[in-house]
């Protein structure tokens, strides 16, 4: 685990900051640690970007372009539950709960900012988890074509990226980070674990306990 809590090795930043150096959490690096005037708070950006280019399919047809979705599952400190997501509308809210908004629906994956979720990290402490995955709402379950990272970009502490660089065939969503709060900090936890299902399935595998019904964008 990184924790930027520990004073850094490399000399401090013009600005008495922390490095700037993006962080990525790997297997044998899975989590970072994030304190108050060390990223667990502001508003912090949660970018996915991928590679939708049109799939091949035999010799003169194509598969449709891959459209991955962004989304987490959220849940207060005081119980409440739900979903932030394109399909069914459910793009939160910054300043009442889940305190997380979802920007936008990039159904291509040519849009040069990707997709964004937006974590508003000044109710840290009425945040109690936030799972961050992605799905493949249309194309072929093709993660190793999507070539797929989530940046996730706090205030005052280095960009911290999970890419998606484990497969699994046929598998329709990934959950990507849990991010958990407890005593004003907060970890973000690489999962990179791989579903058949979608939404369902993950709120099954993390037990989040909600129900659950069928909707379209």
């Amino acid at each position: 685990m990184v924790d930027y809590t520990r004073p850094p090795k490399r000399p401090a930043t013009p600005s008495g900051g922390v490095s700037m150096s993006k962080v990525t959490l790997t297997k044998s690096a899975p989590a970072v640690s994030l304190t108050k005037g060390r990223g667990a708070g502001g508003r912090m950006r949660v970018n996915l970007n991928w590679n939708a280019g049109a799939q091949k399919r035999g010799l003169f047809t194509k598969s449709p372009a891959v459209d991955l979705d962004l989304g987490c599952l959220w849940e207060t400190a005081d119980g409440r539950k739900g979903v932030v997501q394109a399909l069914g509308n459910a793009f939160g809210s910054l300043d009442q709960p889940p305190y997380v908004l979802l920007d936008g629906d990039d159904r291509s994956g040519r849009v040069e900012g990707g997709e964004n979720l937006v974590v508003n990290l000044d109710h840290l402490d009425r945040i109690r988890r936030i799972l961050v995955f992605a799905y493949i709402y249309e194309g072929v379950p093709n993660w190793a074509a999507a070539d797929a990272v989530v940046t996730l970009f706090p205030q005052e502490a280095a960009p911290i990226e999970v890419r998606l660089d484990e497969h699994a065939q046929n598998a329709r969503s990934c959950a990507i980070a849990l991010l958990s709060s407890s005593g004003g900090a907060l970890t973000v936890q690489r999962e990179v674990r791989y579903l058949p299902g979608v939404q369902r399935d993950l709120d099954a595998a993390y037990g989040w306990g909600m129900n659950w019904t069928s909707g379209r964008k």
